[in-house]
């Protein structure tokens, strides 16, 4: 059956037709249980919802028969009465506000990711839904209004992404309905801004500026003040977030129609690649057709790499698709190319990949295998040659099109390349007209958009006859006298142009111009004035086109750049102004990585997530120049690249600096190199993993690193038996590094079966992060208390921690650790006996783990399935998932063991069902000798011996299923509330040999200590 909440109730059958369903009181009943869909709701919590503080004598009386009323208009078994309560026994899905949730959830993460028009769609179908208020007067009601107003706030956002817009009649009427809400005036001044109405823009902030004085005697956010100045300015998209997208441009696209035209004919193929010289306007124009692409679009800029091997992580980062937060490394994992493959293997996509031509061969080979394997994929790309594949279809670019000799001005304004002039001088000259000197500039420098662009900056301090004379005086436009002079001559007359641009800067803007040619993409204020030197010099140079200002960042047009690190190289500076990029970027790091260990992490992250490309720089050109330095810039990023799912891009580097050190660490930097190890685990040689262990070994001070004992506790698994005063003692006195103390601890016990003492310690670990704001520890802790808490039997808490820890993993954005809680809590539910919950958490939790792009499958969502399967009586499916989630577990790496175990476990059970007593011996001894080699090795055991417990009562031992059971008590230090396995097994045991006999040797096993308990099964 479908049920309405969001408006008048609403109950139709699968067919459509309405269901009648009682008088007001029975109708505010199944209110109060469709909030709670699927879960047990108390009779108390149904008295308050139906008679608030006054409830009349014989409430509890009354309440059962309005559920026998209700029950008499629904199909029967929809509502069963429970000890906790009553509950509705319907999927969640089949309430309208649970779908709304579902949706608005999906279209937050969809806008967040930057795929607007997915994101605009889902968010839209979400918001149908509803039609009319949610019932008033009940706690939910107010939540769901929220959320619908966030949800159109969200809506809104993407609209505003899209080429349509958004309505701003109806956004206005939003606004004035919700009036504190200043994100919707934001939206408002942006969506008017967009339209042309710069003025109406302006006057909605002065309005809300008034209102907050006037209600809260508050002045706007920083944000709302930012985007009104950046309207006062000019700006083109102002308050626009890019994430992933196309780059904003700052000027107006002018020309190409001819090839808009071509490529908009090619929307069919597959492979467009625009080729041309450098200055050609290539990139431009892959924006301009890209942006009026209706698919889902992602830009990736290749020219600030060095190496063909990082084409597939940069990829990974232009889509959000990181490797897996906070993992340790896994041999056999699938490498950045399959993640690739396996992100996109179902998307419709268009993928513009810019600058391919210095790493044409890796570029060639990435997207050939991209557009194999995934059907829905297109590639725009841009070159000075082709990729040369199959299939590809070319659009070359010459330059823009230039007037003939005599012609008109009318006539002359009609070519591209002399209103591509005409448009950037009128930026720097206000009231520019048209010259006949204009023509001719454009015919002397060959139409190329590059030359046409630098040559209209120089209008800030000539006229046009003034460069029309120095263009002629300046013999090298026509005959280049340096470089290769047998290069095309739009080549050579493109490096001439900025040869001139360089010629008429004075000796510091040269100064500047070159040191800036060492930043990679691009750069802040702070970091050029520490760099290169002032920022005044800076302005004069963004005036003059050489450089690029763009919300706070500055960058260099590739093709200057590359002439600026010449005239770098030929000043004698560039060995220094690389170590001082250095340098400024280690600072940098250093000065992060404590900021990563509180609640400020998130920002930091960002902050240094802007600065990516230069610190992949810096690291790369110290490894060969300064290794010492390059030891120290990845130790103080080694936080930062695991949290921001960038460890893999750490890791050629360190093995570079390994092959360089060997396995004797510089002296002072012992500490630096264990964390270079850790960063080249798994290929680093076994001579330095056994000299990294020696150092951790004997190190006797505080670790200046406290993110080493994260690291090496993933890589190297839980610390030996008697090290834990090494750790404390390496761990230090600061809160952070003793939340992790208690943390490693407290996993210690609980792997060991001692659950009192780990839960103790985990709840003093949950408070110590929580009182540094520091968003991975607190997950941890809520996690494993959730999973104690679903052992004991308490739902409610469980269902609360799990929650709780997927929020702040989602804030992180550790995707593959969100699909863990959630596989957790699907099996706690099904437990539980919520089958429809645990299905919708399986859901989510595949649909995550196919936006990890770290395989193919998950192995717990795998196994998560095949249970339900099995639960289900599904025996065919429940293999096919189990087999993938062997599949996907792969050979080797820590904790593959753990679920491999479980996962044959599971086959052993399945074998039983079937009657296959050969096969179900082979899995259960399958399992027992994977468990024995796990790090987990107690707890996993413990798993193991109840499905022996299963297979002793196939054969016919009771007694031996019963003992067995108590083992596995014995072996966790706790029972597991509702395993249905662990259920059957029992209940099976008892009547055969009876309730005393099943006690007594269930207790035997229980009783065993841990030693004993190990060595149970053989």
């Amino acid at each position: 059956m479908q049920f309405g909440i969001l408006g008048p109730l609403e109950v139709r059958t699968e067919e459509g037709e309405p269901v009648s369903v009682g008088g007001p009181r029975s109708r505010a009943l199944l209110v109060l249980l469709l909030f709670d869909a699927g879960r047990p709701v108390s009779v108390d919590r149904l008295i308050d919802g139906q008679y608030g503080d006054d409830p009349p004598a014989g409430a509890a009386n009354a309440i059962q028969a309005q559920v026998s009323r209700l029950r008499r208009g629904l199909p029967p078994g929809l509502i069963t009465f429970h000890r906790a309560g009553y509950r509705l026994a319907v999927d969640p899905d089949d309430v309208d506000a649970y779908r709304f949730e579902r949706l608005a959830r999906e279209g937050h993460r969809l806008l967040t990711a930057g795929r607007h028009e997915h994101a605009a769609r889902v968010l839209g179908a979400g918001l149908a839904l509803w039609r009319g208020p949610a019932p008033t007067g009940m706690p939910q009601a107010a939540r769901l209004e929220e959320l619908r107003l966030a949800a159109r706030e969200d809506l809104v956002e993407a609209e505003l992404a899209l080429p349509e817009g958004t309505s701003i009649a109806e956004l206005r009427q939003l606004a004035a309905e919700n009036p504190l809400r200043e994100r919707l005036w934001g939206q408002l001044m942006r969506a008017l801004h967009a339209s042309g109405q710069q003025a109406a823009a302006l006057a909605v902030f002065d309005e809300v500026r008034r209102l907050l004085a006037d209600e809260l005697g508050a002045d706007p956010s920083p944000e709302l003040a930012a985007l009104h100045l950046a309207i006062l300015r000019g700006a083109e998209r102002p308050g626009q977030t890019v994430r992933h997208r196309l780059p904003a441009q700052l000027t107006g696209f002018v020309g190409r129609e001819a090839e808009l035209d071509r490529i908009d004919s090619l929307r069919e193929s597959r492979l467009i690649t625009l080729t041309g010289t450098g200055g050609t306007g290539k990139t431009r124009l892959a924006i301009e057709a890209a942006r009026r692409r209706t698919r889902d679009v992602r830009f990736v800029d290749l020219s600030p790499l060095d190496d063909g091997d990082q084409i597939p992580l940069t990829v990974l980062g232009a889509l959000g698709l990181r490797e897996a937060r906070l993992r340790p490394p896994v041999p056999g994992r699938l490498d950045p190319t399959d993640r690739l493959v396996a992100a996109l293997a179902d998307q419709e996509l268009l993928l513009v990949l810019d600058n391919c031509e210095h790493l044409i061969a890796s570029a060639a080979t990435l997207v050939r295998r991209l557009l194999d394997a995934c059907p829905g994929l297109a590639v725009l790309a841009t070159s000075r040659e082709p990729l040369g594949l199959t299939g590809e279809m070319l659009v070359p670019l010459s330059p823009l099109a230039v007037p003939p000799p005599g012609a008109d001005l009318d006539d002359a304004l009609g070519y591209p390349s002399v209103r591509l002039f005409m448009e950037r001088a009128a930026a720097v000259r206000p009231g520019s007209v048209m010259r006949a000197e204009v023509a001719e500039i454009c015919v002397m420098l060959d139409g190329l958009p590059l030359a046409i662009e630098l040559a209209a900056a120089r209008l800030r301090s000539f006229t046009v006859e003034e460069i029309v004379a120095r263009l002629k005086e300046y013999g090298r436009f026509t005959l280049l006298s340096r470089g290769d002079r047998t290069a095309a001559a739009r080549h050579r007359t493109l490096y001439a142009v900025v040869d001139w641009s360089w010629s008429l800067l004075s000796p510091e803007e040269q100064a500047l111009a070159a040191r800036f040619s060492v930043f990679s993409g691009s750069s802040s204020l702070e970091a050029v004035e520490r760099v290169c030197g002032s920022g005044e010099v800076l302005a004069d140079l963004v005036d003059k086109s050489l450089i690029e200002a763009d919300d706070g960042r500055y960058r260099m047009l590739d093709t200057i750049r590359l002439f600026c690190a010449e005239r770098l190289a030929e000043a004698g500076e560039r060995e220094r102004v690389r170590a001082e990029h250095a340098a400024y970027f280690l600072k940098l790091a250093q000065c992060a990585d404590p900021w990563l260990r509180r609640a400020e992490q998130l920002e930091w992250l960002a902050l240094l997530s802007a600065e990516q490309s230069n610190l992949r720089a810096a690291l790369g050109r110290a490894v060969p120049d300064d290794p010492e330095t390059a030891l120290r810039l990845i130790a103080a990023l080694a936080a930062y690249q695991w949290l921001s799912g960038r460890r893999e891009q750490a890791v050629p580097p360190a093995l570079r600096l390994l092959e360089r050190f060997g396995a004797e660490p510089p002296e002072g930097l012992e500490e630096e190199y264990v964390l270079c190890v850790l960063q080249a685990v798994p290929h680093a040689l076994p001579g330095q993993w056994a000299r990294a262990e020696e150092v951790m070994r004997s190190l006797d001070r505080e670790l200046r690193h406290p993110f080493t004992s994260v690291l090496w506790g993933m890589v190297a698994g839980p610390p030996p038996p008697g090290s834990s005063l090494m750790w404390e003692r390496l761990l230090g006195s600061d809160p952070w590094s003793r939340a992790v103390a208690m943390l490693g601890a407290a996993l210690t016990h609980l792997l060991d079966g001692r659950v009192a003492n780990a839960e103790g310690e985990l709840e003093s670990t949950l408070a110590s992060f929580r009182s540094v704001g520091e968003r991975w520890g607190m997950a941890q802790g809520l996690e494993w208390l959730g999973m104690i808490a679903g052992w004991r039997g308490d739902w409610a808490r469980a269902r609360r921690l799990w929650g709780e820890a997927l929020d702040l993993h989602e804030q992180l954005g550790a995707l593959e650790e969100m699909v863990d809680v959630l596989c957790r809590r699907a099996e706690g539910l099904l437990r539980e006996g919520d089958v429809p919950a645990a299905r919708a958490d399986l859901r989510r939790a595949t649909e995550l783990a196919r936006g990890t792009s770290a395989s193919h499958r998950s192995s717990p969502v795998e196994l998560g399935r095949g249970e339900l399967a099995r639960r289900c009586r599904d025996h065919t499916r429940a293999r096919e998932h189990y087999a993938a989630a062997l599949d996907a577990a792969g050979p080797g790496g820590y904790a593959t063991e753990s679920i491999a175990s479980l996962v044959l476990t599971a086959l052993g059970r399945l074998a039983e069902a079937e009657g296959d007593r050969v096969e179900a011996r082979r899995r259960h001894g399958e399992a027992l000798a994977l468990a024995r080699t796990s790090p987990a090795v107690t707890m996993d055991l413990a798993h193991v011996v109840e499905g022996y417990a299963g297979l002793a009562l196939f054969e016919g031992a009771a007694e031996r299923a019963a003992f067995l059971l108590g083992v596995g008590v014995a072996l966790r230090g706790a029972a597991v509330t509702g395993d249905p396995d662990v259920a059957r097994v029992a209940a099976g045991a008892t009547e055969l040999i009876g309730a005393e006999a099943f006690a007594a040797e269930f207790s035997r096993g229980a009783a065993l200590s841990r030693d004993d308990a190990l060595t149970a099964v053989s």
